[in-house]
């Protein structure tokens, strides 16, 4: 996944004002409480960093598409 593609599927599962405030805010039990932007910019591929947050904000995977179901999401390792 590129980080590009992060970017799009995070804007549109949580929309666009919630999204930006969920990266810088939300700490992630699944990566040593990092925020989506510390983990980011650490060099965490964002796959691993997009299946950290749906864990934690409880988004089944087959909506973590952002609703485009031809779109193809890496599945979490």
């Amino acid at each position: 996944m590129r980080l590009s593609e992060f970017w799009e599927l995070v804007d549109e599962v949580f929309g666009k004002e919630y999204s930006r405030s969920l990266a810088r805010d939300l700490h992630l039990n699944a990566l040593n409480s990092l925020t989506c932007l510390e983990a980011l910019e650490a060099g965490t591929d964002p796959r691993d960093v997009w299946h950290a947050l749906c864990d934690q904000m409880e988004i089944p995977r087959d909506q973590r598409d952002g609703g485009d179901r031809k779109r193809l999401v890496p599945p979490p390792r």
